[in-house]
């Protein structure tokens, strides 16, 4: 399953890296793409929504929604 979210605040490789490691350290496993440009995060695996955005919440950014 994949599915793609929205997320204000990331500027940077680092951003990208703290959002990336706060998810897979829900689960390990997921595979994520992050889009600095577009402010997108896509991510491949069992993860629910609601786990993404308490991920990317708790790693300091906007959690906007679903694409």
């Amino acid at each position: 399953m994949s599915a793609s979210y929205r997320v204000d605040g990331m500027t940077c490789q680092g951003c990208a890296r703290s959002v990336t490691k706060a998810i897979q350290a829900v689960s390990p496993t997921m595979d994520v793409a992050v889009d600095l440009e577009a402010g997108l995060v896509t991510v491949t695996g069992p993860l629910d929504g609601v786990q993404v955005k308490d991920a990317v919440e708790g790693a300091g950014f906007d959690f906007i929604g679903p694409v």
